[in-house]
């Protein structure tokens, strides 16, 4: 775990589009990676070719959304542990038929505000059925009843989202829980028949005060765009 840094200043990675990099407001990031190598890159390549492009030759994505999850859990070092690990793990069997590498994601956000950096943000992480080729996947420690998300976790969302949307195109804000609405628009892939889950995260009273945070940024919801004419 590395000190923390404004984010401003931190470099774009290479092959993303970067709207503006000088607009993005100042934050405070601490740098967190997840246990990453060439067996992780390998699994995760091999995940993106048959869930959402055959032809993938790399792991990088362009990021067009953020999605929005809970842990289930109380503990970032916890959430840490587990996702360094490379692999899924036997006892979730649907998931690792559907793909080896564990999953993860970009950020994680723990009780009292302080936002950790897992991966770069245009690297594919394993988060979202359907999204992970366009998703930034932001994690925030707890859940529904045991350890209800916080203010702190509230308002460092909603920094982050407003430092996410001046460093990349990202038009669109979704929970875990509003991911199959997307099921039919162009922005969903998912090539394996049937592939889906259900999930409660982050909540839809968590969302809407996200949302109201970043309300002037005009974020699109699940929602489709109605065609001309209708």
């Amino acid at each position: 775990m590395v000190a923390d840094a404004a984010v401003a200043s931190a470099p774009v990675d290479a092959g993303a589009v970067a709207v503006d990099a000088a607009a993005a407001p100042a934050l405070a990031i601490t740098d967190w990676p997840i246990t990453w190598n060439a067996e992780r890159e390998r699994l995760t390549l091999a995940y993106r070719r048959l869930h959402s492009d055959p032809d993938a030759r790399d792991v990088t994505i362009e990021p067009r959304m953020i999605v929005l999850h809970y842990t289930a859990g109380g503990s970032a070092k916890g959430t840490k542990a587990y996702f360094d690990n490379l692999r899924m793990e036997a006892d979730r069997a649907q998931l690792r038929k559907a793909g080896a590498v564990n999953v993860s994601s970009h950020f994680l956000v723990d009780r009292d505000g302080t936002i950790y950096r897992l991966q770069p943000e245009t690297r594919m992480a394993r988060h979202c059925i359907g999204l992970n080729h366009v998703a930034i996947g932001v994690e925030n420690v707890g859940d529904g009843k045991r350890w209800p998300l916080t203010d702190a976790q509230v308002a460092a969302d909603a920094a982050l989202i407003r430092y996410l949307v001046a460093r990349y195109p990202i038009t669109r804000l979704v929970g875990h829980l509003e991911s199959n609405q997307l099921r039919g628009q162009p922005d969903f892939v998912e090539l394996q028949a049937g592939y889906k889950n259900d999930k409660p995260d982050p909540g839809a009273a968590f969302m809407r005060r996200v949302r109201a945070e970043v309300a002037d940024l005009g974020l699109r919801g699940p929602e489709a765009v109605a065609a001309d004419g209708e």
